[in-house]
């Protein structure tokens, strides 16, 4: 089954994202899509064939989290884009904001805190299906630092491709524009009760 990749032109013209950046966006996540398929393609094969015992297909595996992972990420980043309302405050998410933040300000200062920090990467809001507890997290690389058991419930791409071509440097007005286009109903569809 090959996964094909989403329309989100949708998004194009939301405040404080141009289009040609939205439109890039787009192209990279396609490429994680239809990189996604090769891998998986070249995967059956070199299982077919019997070569499992080859570095290829050993590299193949690895690579598989790269990609896979960057699809989801910016799928669930797109989609919880597009909103122009607030958060629920009735709602779930805003419950267990309480609980494990003790405040929807306190969880936002520290979600933007937290996509601030130097480096690339992505930052989650997470929750722990163990526990039900939600916390924020830091995700480097598509395939590296996302914790065990967890449900992304909020998802913030802040790899340069998300933010340059109109923040340049700027990351924090940025993370300003991303919060006032959430689009809070599949974030709230993402929380477990």
């Amino acid at each position: 089954m090959a996964y094909t990749a989403k329309d989100y032109s949708r998004l194009i013209g939301i405040e404080g994202f141009s289009e040609i950046l939205l439109k890039n966006h787009f192209i990279l996540y396609q490429g994680y899509v239809t990189n996604t398929n090769k891998v998986l393609d070249t995967l059956a094969q070199l299982l077919k064939d019997g070569k499992t015992g080859i570095p290829e297909f050993a590299e193949l595996k690895r690579r598989l989290g790269w990609e896979f992972n960057g699809m989801r990420l910016h799928e669930y980043y797109f989609e919880n884009l597009g909103g122009k309302s607030g958060i629920n405050k009735d709602g779930i998410l805003a419950k267990k904001l309480n609980e494990s933040f003790g405040s929807y300000e306190a969880w936002e200062k520290d979600f933007k805190a937290t996509g601030t920090m130097r480096g690339i990467g992505w930052v989650v809001l997470y929750q722990d299906m163990s526990s039900g507890k939600i916390m924020n997290f830091w995700v480097n690389e598509h395939d590296v630092s996302h914790p065990t058991g967890c449900n992304p419930i909020l998802v913030m791409d802040v790899f340069e491709h998300a933010f340059m071509l109109d923040y340049g440097l700027k990351r924090a007005d940025y993370i300003e524009a991303f919060f006032k286009n959430i689009d809070w109903n599949p974030v709230e569809v993402r929380v477990k009760k």
